[in-house]
C-alpha cells in the first residue's frame, strides 16, 4: 500500500463574531446632529419630531438645512438603523415624519 499523503485540514474561515452594525454607529455617533439619547425608542411622535428638529436647529456640523438633516436622520434610521423594529414602532416613526414636516412648515 502506498503511503498517504498528510493534508492540511481546511478551516471554514474565522470564527464569527458578533459585530456591532455600522448604523448603530451612525445613529449613536452622528457627525451632523447630537441626538438624545434614545430618541427614537419614544412612542411619541411629536416628541421624536421636536427633539429632531432640536437637534439640527442647535447644530455647526450639518450640511444642509435643519429640515433636511433632521428628516435624513429619521428615515436613515427607518430604513437602517431600526430595520428590526416592530410594527408598532415604524408606524410612530412614521407619523413622526409627518410632524417633522408640520413643525418646519413643510406641509
Amino acid at each position: 500500500m502506498a503511503a498517504r499523503k498528510k493534508t492540511a485540514k481546511k478551516t471554514k474561515g474565522p470564527k464569527k463574531t458578533k459585530k456591532k452594525k455600522w448604523s448603530g454607529k451612525v445613529t449613536r455617533e452622528s457627525d451632523a446632529l447630537d441626538l438624545k439619547k434614545g430618541v427614537f425608542k419614544s412612542k411619541d411622535p411629536k416628541k421624536i419630531a421636536a427633539s429632531l428638529k432640536r437637534s439640527a436647529e442647535d447644530s455647526h456640523r450639518r450640511k444642509s438645512s435643519p429640515y433636511r438633516s433632521a428628516m435624513s436622520m429619521l428615515t436613515f434610521y427607518v430604513n437602517r438603523g431600526g430595520k428590526d423594529l416592530p410594527a408598532s414602532q415604524k408606524k410612530v416613526l412614521e407619523k413622526a415624519k409627518g410632524e417633522l414636516r408640520r413643525l418646519f412648515d413643510k406641509d
